[in-house]
């Protein structure tokens, strides 16, 4: 059924997943969006000078879209002018993507600027102004680049300026801090637009690699059938980060590492790795999976989780010097249905660690006898894994044990390893913002995150939020505090590797 916000072309196109493709003729691998005016909130901040401009701009460009116009808008008093000089200079600098010097004047001439001190009505004006050029079909998408606490009160500006028909909105995390946060949040926003027009962004779930393990798992009668607590022993989801704050204290103090990433983040990358098969490639069967998976997740004890905090973070400028905020945090979680009963899910992520690196790893419980003789090498390396890493070049790797070449029956781990860059496609591979707000445009959900979902995270979470145990130092350029091996035992950490991926140096 179609809300009275929706049009009808924007709920055909809720209804199937969407993965675009442009190769070097022009091929499209799935139908354009259609015409859109991006209302960037924010515009002027971190997100938007790194991410969200260039990925406009590419999106402006490629000829996924029908057409875009960008009205920035924030606290800087700045003119369309000084507006399109300020996001040159940003792409330039620290853009994900750059754009060329002709990609740029094509897509300079679209974007606008209205500052905040103008009022509603100014960013109303300007934003029926440039959707006339974009015709009767167009539509507007608004991205809150904005910290948490501001979204309510930009959501209440929109709805004075009357942009909320035929609209829809992105939303960066935090989605809430706890439960009562997060069903206060929804009831507020949803005071303004439906469920069916709210994107809650995970760029996680955007990066081409999250993605290739729905095919893996679902396309594949090889992995499907012992996808379950029969053959795999355990499941490890490893974050680690090597920076730091990067001036984020005000943001970072009061939030932490488990409710930064593990709840918007590491646990949406879990229900991908856990969920049941959808009926259909569709968002609303996806959605629902997903959200199965975070209702059968157990409670998050105190007892599970090891909470740290790297030595010198009280130095940290905006730091309180008594600060109990975690910096790393690693858990192990259950999930109570019939495929995953008695399989551990371990998640650990972390600032200022030995490496960044973004890694899922299954491993498989090891045959139940061997045949081969005491020394030969069965079992001295581990269990059989199965790794994704979703860096973005997209790598898959599935180690075994193999006879090593020779005299006698040696066993060496060996692995199959596949990375998207080998691919005759690699050139079509979207950074994760783009793919994100081009799915927002097509109304497809499949990769966002719904009400009920993060909220029944957070219900999950109360134990620990209620009762945190204390954190652990650990050294910068470590993999965090040494009670993490309790944690995981009688596993060990599949972080860091023993052996690297193919290619590496």
């Amino acid at each position: 059924m179609t809300d009275e916000n929706e049009s009808p072309d924007g709920a055909r196109a809720a209804q199937t997943i969407a993965y675009p493709s442009r190769g070097a003729h022009g091929r499209r691998d799935a139908p354009e969006a259609g015409p859109h005016v991006v209302v960037l909130v924010g515009a002027t901040g971190d997100l938007s000078r790194r991410k969200l401009l260039c990925g406009l701009g590419f999106l402006a460009v490629s000829g996924l879209t029908a057409g875009i116009r960008v009205v920035g808008t924030s606290l800087d008093d700045l003119t369309d002018d000084e507006f399109r000089t300020f996001a040159r200079e940003s792409v330039d600098a620290v853009g994900a993507r750059k754009l060329t010097d002709e990609q740029w004047q094509r897509f300079a001439p679209m974007l606008s600027y209205v500052p905040q001190s103008a009022g509603p009505e100014a960013l109303a004006a300007k934003v029926a102004e440039v959707k006339q050029e974009l015709g009767e079909r167009a539509r507007v998408l608004h991205y809150l680049s904005v910290p948490p606490q501001a979204a309510t009160a930009v959501i209440e500006s929109l709805r004075e300026s009357g942009l909320v028909k035929r609209s829809r909105v992105i939303m960066e995390k935090p989605f809430g801090e706890d439960l009562d946060s997060a069903v206060s949040l929804n009831a507020e926003i949803h005071r303004t637009f439906q469920e069916s027009q709210i994107f809650r962004i995970d760029h996680f779930l955007g990066k081409e690699a999250a993605q290739n393990i729905l095919a893996f798992r679902f396309a594949n009668g090889l992995f499907e059938p012992i996808w379950n607590r029969n053959f795999i022993d355990h499941i490890q989801i490893d974050v680690p980060e090597a920076l730091g704050l990067d001036a984020r204290a005000a943001f970072y103090e009061p939030t932490g590492a488990y409710k930064d990433m593990v709840v918007t983040h590491l646990f949406q990358v879990m229900a991908f790795v856990a969920m049941e098969p959808p009926t259909a490639l569709e968002p609303a069967s996806i959605s629902e999976e997903k959200n199965k998976v975070f209702r059968s997740l157990e409670p998050v004890l105190p007892e599970d989780v090891v909470r740290g905090q790297y030595t010198g973070y009280r130095n940290e400028p905006g730091v309180h010097p008594d600060s109990d905020t975690e910096t790393f945090i690693a858990l192990r979680a259950r999930i109570d249905n019939w495929r995953w009963a008695g399989v551990p899910f371990y998640l650990r992520t972390g600032k200022r660690m030995s490496e960044g690196m973004r890694i899922i790893s299954v491993a498989f419980k090891e045959a139940p006898k061997s045949m081969f003789p005491s020394g030969s090498g069965i079992g001295a390396q581990g269990p059989d894994h199965l790794t994704f890493d979703l860096a973005d070049e997209s790598k898959v790797s599935l180690s075994f044990y193999g006879k090593r070449p020779g005299p006698g029956m040696r066993l060496d781990k060996l692995s199959m390893q596949f990375s998207a860059s080998e691919s005759s496609h690699a050139k079509d591979v979207l950074e994760a913002y783009e793919r994100l707000i081009l799915d927002a445009m097509r109304g497809d959900h499949t990769l966002f995150t719904t009400a009920e979902g993060i909220e029944s995270l957070w219900e999950r979470s109360a134990p620990l939020l209620e009762n945190p145990p204390a954190v652990k130092p650990y050294p910068p350029g470590t993999w965090g505090p040494n009670a993490i091996h309790q944690l995981v035992a009688p596993h060990g950490w599949r972080l860091p590797f023993e052996r690297r991926w193919r290619g590496d140096a």
